[in-house]
């Protein structure tokens, strides 16, 4: 994997400032490759130990001083690039820092793209692509629980479970493949149960990851819920309790929002993206229209529609106007009004009572989203996921269902074979060791640069 036709990037040092833009107190300009240790020995006069800091003056090639400040020195390969790594400390403003990077470039370094130092680790072998999307997603946490799960990631949680199936894969694959390498051993290896077992082993631990990962996945993209209904049914009140605050204007007034609002709240460290529509009606009303359109698009993406009806009328819009995709929440607003309970009633289509004026019966709305989606609250084995997982994991499994039907029903041994090396393929991709470079290109362009 590592160095594998990257040779002339690799040889290249590069620079970039790894402290977010603004002024502060501090601000590091972070520098890898073959050059450090020159650029270093000529702005800062020497290069330090390994890994001990030491204070002094950054100077031009005339020998003017830039700023004052700290250099440390990580030594290849025991670095976070696994390449000699430099890292200037000096004061964080934004004319300073861009006067030292300018000097680190003319002496041989080369601006950094977005991602390139994590790229570098994950090239020579420092961390996998897994760990390595892992550092970006703990960069954008936007929760304790969300930080949690991506350190976990980072230190390997999630590659080592990976890493377990494909061992097991691995060893499968050996017992198939030497059968049928070698027939005249008469192993009837299509008739041993020992071998069914394994599949349905193995495909009971991709279960359980694949739980995990569902999991991991919300904590990093989150649920979307789109708040559905006529007009005046309540869709912005209700937005307003789950916001806790007064986001989107209520009046009596049929009609007011015809726009998407977006609010981002937490349940629990569930990241919860709510949008509120406008009204579903039909309106001779030009700007309505274009509202209720972009409602019904923003409805298709939704992971959860919460479908509020107006408890004194109960009449819900036709239900044909929503996603046969997404799922579908009742909520019948203004129980205050009818003397109603608060209640969730489980049925084919979850119906909860509750008032978005009073708040009674928003904790059980809570409740079933979380319940809804499968989450559960963070421990100390969950990590962090990624879409890109969960579809290389979905697509293991259907290769494993295969290899299954193809082992009972077909006695096919070359399909076996091949459906598991598939199986081990897509797995594998997760963790990079069968990575494309269009895909390494699209995860790392995503990372902020000087990371």
């Amino acid at each position: 994997m590592a160095n594998s036709g990257i040779d002339m990037v690799i040889i290249q040092t590069i620079a970039a400032i790894a402290t977010p833009p603004g002024q502060g107190g501090v601000g590091i300009i972070r520098v890898s490759g073959p050059l450090s240790k020159t650029i270093v020995q000529k702005i800062f006069s020497y290069c330090p130990p390994p890994r001990q800091a030491d204070y002094g003056n950054f100077v031009d090639e005339n020998n003017k001083l830039i700023d004052k400040g700290l250099v440390l020195y990580f030594a290849a390969p025991h670095s976070f690039t696994g390449e000699d790594v430099i890292e200037f400390h000096a004061h964080g403003g934004p004319v300073v820092l861009d006067i030292l990077l300018q000097q680190i470039i003319k002496l041989g370094a080369r601006p950094a793209r977005a991602g390139e130092f994590s790229e570098r680790a994950f090239l020579n072998e420092k961390i996998d692509l897994a760990q390595a999307e892992a550092i970006a997603d703990l960069i954008a946490a936007d929760s304790e629980v969300a930080a949690r799960a991506a350190v976990s990631s980072m230190q390997g949680t999630f590659s080592r479970l990976i890493h377990q199936l494909v061992e097991q894969l691995i060893q499968l694959r050996m017992h198939v493949e030497s059968a049928l390498d070698f027939p005249e051993e008469e192993i009837d290896f299509l008739a041993d149960n020992a071998l069914v077992k394994q599949i349905t082993t193995i495909q009971q631990n991709l279960q359980q990851i694949k739980q995990s990962a569902r999991q991991g996945r919300l904590l990093k993209e989150g649920m979307t819920v789109v708040i559905a209904g006529k007009p005046n049914a309540g869709k912005s009140s209700l937005l307003n309790q789950l916001a806790g605050q007064e986001s989107a204007i209520v009046t009596e007034i049929p009609g007011t929002t015809r726009d998407i609002l977006r609010e981002h709240i937490q349940i629990d460290g569930l990241p919860l993206h709510i949008i509120d529509t406008a009204g579903l009606r039909d309106s001779y009303d030009i700007v309505e229209r274009e509202g209720v359109k972009r409602a019904k698009q923003m409805i298709q993406k939704a992971d959860r529609v919460l479908l509020v009806i107006d408890s004194e009328e109960n009449e819900r819009p036709v239900l044909d106007q929503l996603s046969e995709h997404a799922g579908v929440t009742l909520i019948y607003n203004k129980i205050d009004k009818i003397q109603h309970k608060a209640e969730c009633i489980d049925a084919a289509e979850t119906s909860i009572y509750l008032s978005a004026k009073t708040g009674e019966g928003i904790n059980l709305l809570k409740q079933h989203l979380k319940t809804c989606m499968g989450y559960q609250q963070y421990n100390e084995g969950q990590f962090i996921a990624r879409r890109r997982h969960l579809d290389a994991i979905n697509q293991a499994e259907k290769h494993l269902i295969c290899a299954h039907k193809n082992l009972q029903e077909l006695q096919a041994g070359e399909l076996v074979a091949e459906e598991l090396r598939l199986a081990q393929a897509v797995l594998s991709s997760i963790t990079g060791e069968f990575s494309s470079d269009d895909l390494l290109g699209r995860i790392f362009a995503d990372f902020c640069i000087g990371k």
